[in-house]
């Protein structure tokens, strides 16, 4: 009989229907288990449903000798050795696509959010001093901005397709340009990042965690940010370097800063912070959520569902599409 680790609590009908291929063993949360305790729980497990809170690397697989499944109730896979894992015939299995919408939603709100002075105005209302309408909170908006999404992968491209219903200039930079018919859909234009970081009004990070990208939101790169503009991140934390964020705030260079991740949440990083840049939580031109970007109920609920499929495929002995290393194992 396999064992089938559940590392965060999901709906019990989703349980359910694992025991046909396994004894399931769920953590109860929401804190995530420890490195360790999480190694101990899966020694002998077949299958494990992760989430962006467990860190599956060569130390934590060597310990696994069993497992042949690690069912991604994520999108983004950088907290995963996927290498590792091929290496050891272990399935490494993702949702690719529902976490898409809601976190295209997202970006938008914390775009009119921060523009809007949200986070100021709320706690100025809830303080009991508002009696009226005063001519305070002036800010920005979308309407008539220039945008620019960095990443045109399938949440760059919701946020474009949510972009065409504001009166708003839509530029894009990525690898791979989409087609013109793509472009003519979502009315949106292609540039190179540096026109993008020069001409937006709102900069938009809208791609995964890589060698490549990691940091790439530096102090050079925000000094090339046209001057009193806001940065949205709903995508991952260590794209930015936290602390060229508040350096620029300080400075004024940034008009604020809106983000959805953080760079405490990324395992991948042997020198990831331990907290915060302190300047981020206390300024005012900052508004900042707590990875929320696929917390919707029925969402959540399906990206679960789909995990448990990846893991009933595999222990069937057969590779889903949800695969990312399918051909490598």
């Amino acid at each position: 009989m396999s064992d089938i680790i559940v590392a965060q609590p999901v709906d019990p009908d989703i349980v359910e229907s694992l025991r046909s291929y396994g004894s399931v063993h769920m953590h109860k949360g929401p804190e995530p288990l420890s490195p360790r305790a999480l190694k101990e729980h899966c020694t002998s497990a077949t299958a494990l449903m992760a989430f962006m809170t467990e860190c599956i690397d060569e130390d934590f697989l060597a310990g696994c000798e069993n497992l042949r499944v690690i069912a991604g109730a994520l999108k983004g896979f950088d907290n995963i050795d996927v290498r590792a894992c091929s290496a050891r015939g272990v399935a490494v299995t993702i949702v690719p696509d529902l976490l898409t919408e809601p976190t295209a939603e997202l970006a938008l709100g914390l775009m009119i959010a921060v523009s809007r002075n949200m986070r100021s105005a709320d706690t100025y209302v809830r303080s009991g001093s508002f009696a009226g309408w005063r001519p305070h909170y002036f800010g920005g908006s979308i309407f008539g901005a220039t945008i620019g999404v960095v990443g045109a992968g399938r949440v760059g491209q919701a946020i474009l397709r949510l972009l065409t219903g504001f009166r708003c200039e839509s530029l894009y930079c990525d690898k791979n340009r989409l087609s013109p018919d793509e472009e003519a859909s979502l009315r949106a234009s292609f540039a190179s990042l540096e026109e993008v970081t020069e001409r937006a009004d709102f900069l938009v990070l809208a791609l995964p965690l890589t060698e490549e990208t990691m940091g790439i939101v530096d102090a050079d790169f925000i000094a090339r940010m046209k001057a009193g503009s806001y940065l949205i991140n709903p995508a991952r934390g260590s794209l930015v370097q936290e602390a060229a964020v508040a350096d620029a705030l300080n400075g004024g260079h940034l008009a604020g800063f809106a983000s959805d991740v953080f760079e405490v949440e990324d395992w991948a990083r042997g020198d990831r912070p331990a907290r915060i840049d302190p300047v981020l939580l206390e300024s005012e031109r900052t508004y900042l959520t707590p990875h929320i970007g696929s917390a919707v109920t029925t969402v959540r609920r399906e990206i679960a569902r789909s995990a448990a499929d990846s893991i009933k495929a595999v222990l069937s002995g057969t590779i889903p599409r949800t695969a990312v290393n399918g051909g490598e194992i």
